[in-house]
């Protein structure tokens, strides 16, 4: 818990710190870092479940054009709301239709309902199609704006992770990931709580699409739909520790940064590298970095 609040209190204070030369772009970079991380958290929110979710992608996507479309009309924190309700619906639609399957068979239907939004986007003329929808800035380009949505987001998935990692949920989520036929044995509806966990991950992913999309001031269906954002939502938790709210947040911190600070040293060719440290971390860090950790500790 000390590590958590510790982590809020580094990013709350950044904006003031003598960041030098360098404040502008750490900032931007920072907001980045947030969002990635507050979309781990939720990713992590359905792992606990046992579920193997591909679907955050699509879930920050349509928070991306709830509010690039709903932005110019209602402003900004309505747009927010809206964009991360429609992601919300949009889970709600996918768990009642998908979550009494298990394992790869979910993670299939769950990629198969991010690709039909992604050709929805493209195809349906109010979205822009392929060409894409320009997104105006928070409050009008405050210039802090973005950064402090951001945090508020990730703000929202901690106390979220939190909730259910120290709440009766947590032992309703791990007898659904160990055994759901003893989970239902037990009492345990087991439906209703993947449901559940799928919901609250599916609007902190939408809050973080909406806040990702008027930080960019322009989306595409490529981009707002795009696997890799799925696929670095579970890395991340992979990475720094699973079923925690630790875990994530190190996990963002770590590779969000590293990502950043590749791109800036090696330029092109910096993903093959990047791809060969996850490789050697997933081989030899099966727990993550909060694993080591505490392996150390103990």
């Amino acid at each position: 818990m000390r590590g958590v609040v510790l982590f809020l209190l580094v990013f709350v204070l950044l904006p003031f710190l003598p960041l030098g030369v360098w404040r502008a772009y750490l900032l931007d970079a920072g907001v980045f870092l947030l969002l990635y991380t507050a979309l781990a958290l939720s990713w992590d929110l359905v792992a606990r479940t046992g579920q193997l979710s591909l679907a955050h992608g699509a879930f920050f996507g349509l928070g991306a054009y709830g509010v690039g479309l709903l932005e110019p009309h209602v402003g900004t924190l309505p747009a927010l709301l809206s964009g991360s309700l429609l992601a919300g619906l949009s889970a709600l639609l996918l768990g009642s239709v998908t979550l009494r399957l298990h394992g790869l068979y979910f993670a299939i239907a769950s990629l198969a309902f991010s690709e039909v939004l992604r050709t929805l986007a493209l195809k349906l003329p109010f979205t822009g199609g392929p060409i894409g929808l320009p997104v105006p800035p928070a409050f009008g380009g405050a210039p802090l704006a973005p950064y402090y949505l951001a945090f508020a987001v990730l703000a929202v998935a901690v106390g979220l992770s939190l909730w259910a990692e120290h709440s009766p949920f947590r032992l309703a989520q791990a007898a659904c990931r160990q055994s759901e036929p003893v989970a239902r044995v037990l009492g345990v509806r087991v439906v209703r709580v993947k449901l559940l966990s799928l919901l609250l991950g599916s609007l902190v992913a939408g809050l973080a699409g909406g806040v990702y999309a008027m930080k960019a001031l322009f989306i595409n269906p490529y981009e707002a739909f795009s696997l890799g954002r799925a696929v670095e939502a579970l890395v991340i938790p992979i990475f720094g520790g699973l079923y925690t709210t630790l875990g994530p947040l190190l996990g963002g911190v770590v590779l969000v940064g590293l990502e950043q600070v590749l791109r800036l040293w090696i330029q092109e060719g910096y993903l093959v590298v990047y791809g060969a440290i996850l490789i050697l971390a997933i081989l030899f860090l099966p727990r993550g970095l909060l694993g080591l950790w505490r392996r150390r500790r103990g």
